[in-house]
């Protein structure tokens, strides 16, 4: 069976914390929200709380930029939006000492294939799930569980992220009017 994680969409904010679940339900990664960096960035720990790898926001680029670093603070990754993609939402993923990975999906709705060439390695979708706010990465045999997991977090944050501020602010006028 090809591992599948559950992570809830309207948990990312920086600042948060949560969890990435296994398939039957088990907390198996905590993401640390850090809100006192100037860039975003989110941590990811083991179940122990160990520190595995980081995302960070690169600042000062044309395009949406995150980096994921190892719990060395080495880069690991590269993750850059497509400048111009009219039909579909597009990353490209440089990896340290590895083949690139290639990140395609449809713009309206939450799935997404994660490619080594022609070869799919990931998959992430919201088809699998009740919830509208929660998505799952299907991760093939013989990948990086944390890199890919950073590369679907990342991918929700640059594709999906203004929406969610815009959210969570709206939420907060709500509440202040009560």
């Amino acid at each position: 069976m090809t591992p599948r994680y559950k992570i809830r969409q309207n948990l990312i904010f920086i600042g948060d914390d949560f969890w990435i679940e296994n398939e039957v339900g088990k907390k198996a990664y905590k993401v640390d929200g850090k809100v006192l960096k100037i860039r975003k960035t989110l941590v990811f720990e083991d179940a122990q709380g160990k520190k595995l790898a980081q995302i960070q926001q690169r600042l000062l680029t044309i395009r949406d930029t995150m980096v994921i670093d190892d719990a060395d603070r080495k880069e690991i990754a590269v993750i850059k939006k497509a400048l111009i993609s009219p039909l579909v939402d597009r990353w490209t993923v440089k990896v340290k000492g590895g083949e690139d990975l290639d990140v395609t999906g449809n713009i309206f709705d939450f799935e997404y294939s994660i490619k080594q060439g022609k070869v799919k390695v990931a998959e992430i979708s919201k088809k699998w799930f009740r919830l509208t706010d929660t998505y799952g990465v299907e991760i093939e045999a013989g990948q990086n569980h944390i890199l890919i997991l950073a590369i679907a977090v990342a991918v929700d944050m640059m594709a999906h992220g203004d929406k969610k501020k815009k959210k969570k602010k709206e939420k907060k006028v709500v509440k202040g009017k009560k």
